[in-house]
């Protein structure tokens, strides 16, 4: 069994040695360990650090395409390493590595495909309270759109068996936690949480500019992939509304005609009643294309993962052993 901790990395030469440093070779159920880091297109000396450091690959994107990019390229080189078991582990030291064999127990004993480290980010000192509101109201959200039970959904410490991992597609381009788990509920991937230690980061979060952006934009990413995985339902939700919202009108205007109470005072109810209930069955004819095309993306997904695999990127082999010093 072979475990591959992956490092997504981004201007990190001041940390990523450290975090190296804290990695161990040796953990129980695997019988080699490997490190990788990826480089997102770092200004700095992060690359070299990384192969000073004892990384056994160094995969350096050519410019900088954000935390999912570097998620997913890391996904891949490890697939290409023959991984069994991948652990994400972020540069900035908030992960403690000792829980590393407490991440991967839940695959080796078979009892989950993916698992996330809960941070338990109700209690943490280090977060704000409007921090951990929105990570609760985020966790909330994505257990309605994927169904699953994961208490920190945020969470980037986790580990993926190796089906898992080439099941997941990452579009999103700041961060993949919460679209990943939304495809793995849709995917029936069996998903676990387990707790892990976390510290406070040793710099700002690089992922956003302000907490207003960063709402704004996982939003969106969660209606994209809910939409992109879960069309029929959501779609159909929609024309509900607008068909529902028609018919009271329309039903409106037919009480005051059977009334004889002058519904020529409600044309404007009626006209509205009809442009409602034709843009409801437009919504629903839409919810049936886009689920038509879902099915089809998920057998172009199976002939991908049956007919070919993962191909390797462009890589930069570190020394196995950092050359000493003298």
């Amino acid at each position: 069994m072979k475990l591959v901790v992956q490092i997504p990395a981004f201007n990190e030469e001041a940390i990523l040695g450290k975090a190296l440093a804290s990695i161990g070779r040796s953990v129980p159920g695997f019988s080699e360990v490997a490190v990788i880091v990826i480089d997102d297109g770092s200004t700095d000396r992060t690359s070299e650090v990384a192969r000073a450091g004892g990384a056994d690959r160094v995969l350096r994107l050519p410019a900088h395409r954000g935390l999912a990019a570097a998620f997913s390229a890391g996904l891949e080189e490890a697939l290409a390493l023959d991984a069994d078991v991948i652990v994400n582990f972020d540069a900035d030291l908030q992960y403690d590595s000792a829980d590393i064999p407490a991440l991967v127990a839940p695959i080796l004993s078979g009892r989950a495909d993916l698992v996330v480290g809960d941070r338990g980010p109700g209690s943490l000192a280090h977060f704000s309270p409007g921090k951990r509101l929105l990570q609760r109201v985020g966790s909330w959200a994505v257990r309605q759109a994927s169904g699953l039970e994961i208490p920190d959904a945020a969470s980037g410490f986790r580990a993926l068996s190796r089906e898992a991992a080439r099941r997941v597609n990452v579009f999103s381009r700041m961060t993949y936690t919460l679209e990943t788990l939304i495809q793995a509920g849709s995917k029936d991937l069996r998903v676990s949480s387990v707790p892990v230690a976390a510290h406070p980061p040793a710099r700002r979060s690089r992922l956003y500019s302000s907490v207003g952006r960063y709402v704004l934009v996982q939003g969106a990413n969660m209606l994209r992939i809910t939409a992109l995985y879960k069309p029929l339902k959501m779609f159909s939700a929609a024309a509900a509304i607008f068909l529902l919202a028609g018919v009271i009108l329309l039903a409106r205007y037919g009480w005051y005609a059977i009334a004889r109470q002058s519904p020529g005072g409600h044309v404007q109810s009626l006209i509205l009643a009809g442009v409602l209930i034709v843009v409801g069955a437009q919504t629903f004819l839409i919810a049936l294309l886009a689920d038509l095309v879902g099915i089809n993306r998920t057998l172009l997904e199976e002939l991908k993962l049956r007919g070919s695999g993962p191909q390797p990127g462009n890589q930069e082999s570190a020394p196995e052993k950092p050359a000493s010093t003298s």
